[in-house]
């Protein structure tokens, strides 16, 4: 066993953490990059929505296994060969938007797109919660786990807002083919460099350490799925809410202004999100769910009274301030609650149910925007704040009251599957 390193920094490497920043934009720039693309290609936007609808699918459907994949043969052989999938299907797709082929062959290739993209933001949880294990000293385990899964989920929160600004900008100075094209590079150059890390063999190396892995089954435990569901519903939320402002901006005069505003409930989110690893032990990760994801609920029901732009804007400060704690809670949930070596599956798995909601819900509030309007679309996130509170009391039911200690949560590599008490 290596020696117990003082910080996580230090055990990973100093350019662990830019290179997985940089390497995760790829996956936040895709749907958007797509529906970009497809729209100033085939000239319907009903059409670039179903291939944006068709990439969520493909990841979905596929991210998982590339998580079982990767818990089976290690990350670096894994995401090796899905960023040079990736990158060709990116290439491709830049291509055939433009050629003669037909619907059937873009969505194809759309399909391709959300299928072979890095799971580089579960992957990169997996790594750091094996690295923990392995790595850090027992007394600060706890600590470094909270703030490790506090970080990751700001960094999610930063690279989708980050991602489709970049789309944008990319679209209007440059080309629509220039997010795809970029994306395209980004993903050849830092997934690769992300696969190539050497946390990667730390972390290989812990799993060598821990018992066989447990069979796929444990996967299917109620609470883990109560879990899946939650952050299924924060994905439908994601969907609803971008599409309702979108809509509601357009009513304003804006529709392009829509992603700007839509920042502003990142603003609340990450800095929420950061500061979840200097909440108190008692505040449990059940009460963390289940107050966080009512902030969510309550801001949302603002949102049918809200008539002016700047208005708009405080109700997604609100928002924000319940989203960000309530994404780091799920994925800490998961983490703890993951069977034995089969933590990449699950990350990835909860990571698809973000994409599926979104996908999901970006569709159906969309077709409600058109046909009924702002008014009618705004009530979605409203419902997919529900599913949020839900699966929030579901967890609070199947979680014992008391508040798990930080020396049961962490233990030896890979981490104790406690989360039942959590």
């Amino acid at each position: 066993m290596p020696d117990h390193s003082p910080t996580l920094v230090r055990a990973a490497g100093a350019s662990y953490f830019p290179i997985a920043l940089v390497a995760r934009l790829p996956y936040a720039m895709m749907v958007v990059g797509v529906l970009t693309l497809v729209v100033a290609g085939r000239d319907s936007l009903a059409f670039g929505g179903l291939n944006s609808a068709v990439v969520g699918l493909g990841a979905a459907t596929v991210g998982p296994l590339l998580g079982a994949a990767a818990d089976r043969f290690g990350q670096r052989r894994v995401l090796l060969a899905s960023g040079v999938v990736s990158t060709t299907a990116l290439g491709l797709m830049a291509w055939v938007v433009y050629s003669p082929l037909p619907a059937a062959a873009v969505l194809a290739v759309a399909y391709v797109v959300g299928a072979s993209a890095p799971q580089i933001a579960p992957m990169s949880r997996s790594r750091l919660v094996q690295i923990i294990g392995a790595r850090i000293a027992p007394g600060r385990r706890s600590r470094t786990f909270d703030a490790t899964m506090a970080y990751e989920s700001a960094a999610d929160e930063i690279v989708f807002i980050v991602g489709p600004f970049v789309v944008g900008l990319l679209g209007t100075t440059l080309d629509p083919w220039a997010p795809v094209a970029g994306a395209a590079l980004l993903t050849l150059v830092f997934v690769t460099a992300f696969a190539l890390h050497p946390s990667a063999l730390a972390a290989a190396g812990a799993d060598e350490q821990a018992a066989p892995p447990a069979p796929a089954r444990e996967i299917a435990r109620p609470a883990l799925l109560a879990v899946v569901a939650g952050i299924f519903g924060v994905g439908l939320f994601f969907g609803s809410m971008l599409t309702s402002l979108t809509s509601f901006m357009a009513e304003h005069g804006g529709a392009e202004s829509a992603g700007l505003v839509y920042g502003v409930m990142g603003i609340g989110s990450a800095i929420l999100a950061l500061g979840v690893a200097l909440f108190p032990a008692a505040f449990s990760l059940r009460a963390r769910w289940l107050v966080f994801g009512t902030t969510m609920l309550a801001g949302a029901a603002l949102l049918p009274l809200v008539s002016s732009v700047a208005a708009m804007c405080a109700v997604l400060l609100l928002i924000g301030c319940g989203i960000g704690p309530t994404m780091v809670t799920q994925y800490s949930l998961g983490a703890l609650r993951s069977p034995a070596g089969r933590s990449a599956t699950v990350m990835t798995i909860l990571g698809s149910a973000v994409i599926v909601g979104q996908s999901l819900a970006s569709a159906v509030t969309g077709n409600l925007a058109d046909r009924f309007g702002t008014s009618a679309a705004v009530f979605m996130p409203i419902l997919a704040a529900l599913v949020v509170v839900a699966a929030g009391v579901v967890n609070a039911v199947l979680s014992p009251a008391r508040p798990q200690s930080p020396s049961t949560r962490m233990v030896t590599p890979p981490l104790a599957n406690a989360g039942t008490s959590a």
